[in-house]
């Protein structure tokens, strides 16, 4: 159960300017979150099949399908797909361009801990599968509105992932370095995972942001920038041939 205050449901709607907001079966909307509802007359949703009573009468059963603009439809066309619930959105939203991003990078990760496994390099193939998990869950963060939580990656906190990227020497006596072809497959494959990893952030940020440029989900975006951290301390081991056998 989610307590909607009028803060949250401000936020959930970018403060009136991007359509209904939806209200889960055991959700629980505040007076002041009501109040401020009517009064910029924001359109609460409920998912299909998850219509209550509210204020002693039934809401009644209404289309099939919302979108953001305030129609009802019955079908979905081709060039909509959900939000969240029976919420439609066109497919180049940013909301739905960063899953597309998550897509991307759960991907690319794959591809990696190949490249990794046939390099001989099985430990950091392993500790990718970790990072994969973490990515798989990101989707779940934004569908269904849940917090990233701590994030502890391959043993690091935030803290120290920010620590040891920046000052690389100091802890695996390897310097910063430029990327170059002569560089091992695996540490260009972990480079490719980095890359995506920072477009997938700079997505979040546009799916995430107000008018203002303010962001609605800080947590997301340090995730992915703590996930950034990680992978270039990957490179940085590969580079000072923490794990053996780097393809070089």
């Amino acid at each position: 159960m989610a307590l909607l205050t009028e803060e949250r449901v401000r936020l959930m709607s970018d403060n009136g300017t991007r359509g209904p907001v939806v209200v889960r079966r055991e959700d629980v909307l505040t007076p002041s979150a009501r109040s401020w509802l009517r009064e910029h007359r924001v359109e609460v949703v409920y998912p299909q099949g998850e219509a209550r009573e509210e204020a002693g009468a039934k809401a009644p059963a209404g289309p099939k399908y919302r979108t953001l603009f305030g129609a009802g439809l019955e079908e979905k066309p081709e060039h909509m797909t959900h939000l969240r619930g029976n919420l439609l959105v066109f497919k180049d939203h940013p909301r739905i361009a960063f899953r597309g991003m998550i897509d991307l990078l759960e991907a690319e990760i794959a591809l990696c801990q190949q490249v990794c496994v046939r390099e001989g390099i099985p430990a950091l193939a392993e500790e990718l599968e970790e990072v994969l998990g973490f990515v798989r869950r990101f989707i779940r963060f934004d569908v269904l509105e849940e917090p990233v939580g701590e994030v502890r990656l391959c043993g690091l906190g935030p803290e120290e992932l920010r620590e040891r990227s920046h000052y690389p020497e100091k802890y695996y006596g390897q310097p910063h370095f430029l990327l170059h072809y002569t560089d091992s497959p695996a540490i260009l494959a972990v480079n490719k995972v980095r890359a995506v990893a920072r477009q997938t952030e700079l997505a979040a940020y546009r799916a995430f942001r107000d008018e203002n440029g303010a962001v609605t989900r800080e947590d997301i975006l340090q995730g992915l920038n703590r996930l950034s951290s990680l992978l270039w301390i990957f490179m940085i081991k590969l580079k000072a041939g923490t794990y053996g056998n780097t393809g070089a």
